[in-house]
């Protein structure tokens, strides 16, 4: 498969703005108006419920799992050839979301979408990752710092738990670190001033 193809699938799964078609056609709700106005799992949960946020997060996890691993089952190549069209493949999948064709590029943070790529690159890293926003979320309930250490648990890991060589994948794990935190910066300053909404999943 050539390489172009894989990068447009890659952004074309990452389109899929799964909140948004969730909303409309369950809800006739448009998520991006409602909540804080952001197309992910998140914001699903606030605006619609349990239910579909649950949907919404699965399926966000797993079109960027699949973009990730896209070059891993169809890519004929060295082994660090495909592990760097995995990255490629992984940002563009991750920008998708954020800016998806299919909803006029509003799209959400990428979280879960982030989530998915790292699965896909690397599910011991993601287990560390996902077991860090849990322990943070359910002691705090508040899915913005749950996500943003969760994000900045992967290069960490990768690093220092599994000793990662491959340059290219340390790099990746760092900007999309800092991506998220950039993405939450909104979030940053609630959080400094108080003023952070906090969600409780359990919640009767």
């Amino acid at each position: 498969m050539n390489t172009l193809l894989f990068i447009l699938i890659a952004y074309l799964l990452g389109s899929i703005p799964t909140a948004v078609w969730v909303g409309k056609s369950w809800y006739n709700i448009d998520v991006r108006e409602h909540g804080s106005k952001n197309a992910g799992a998140t914001n699903t949960f606030r605006v619609l419920g349990k239910k579909p946020g649950i949907i919404v997060l699965i399926i966000d996890i797993i079109k960027g799992a699949i973009a990730s691993l896209l070059p891993f089952y169809f890519y004929s190549g060295t082994t660090d050839q495909v592990v760097n069209l995995q990255i490629i493949t992984s940002i563009v999948a991750v920008v998708g979301h954020v800016f998806p064709c299919f909803a006029n590029f509003k799209g959400g943070k990428g979280v879960a979408t982030s989530l998915g790529v790292i699965i896909g690159l690397h599910p011991s890293a993601a287990l560390i990752c996902m077991a860090v926003f849990l322990i943070v979320f359910l002691s705090t309930h508040f899915v913005s710092l749950g996500a943003m250490l969760g994000a900045l648990t992967f290069p960490l890991s990768i690093v220092l738990v599994f000793h990662t060589q491959s340059f290219w994948l340390v790099v990746f794990s760092h900007v999309l670190a800092f991506l998220v935190i950039l993405a939450h910066r909104k979030n940053i300053q609630r959080l400094l001033k108080g003023e952070e909404s906090k969600m409780r999943v359990f919640k009767k």
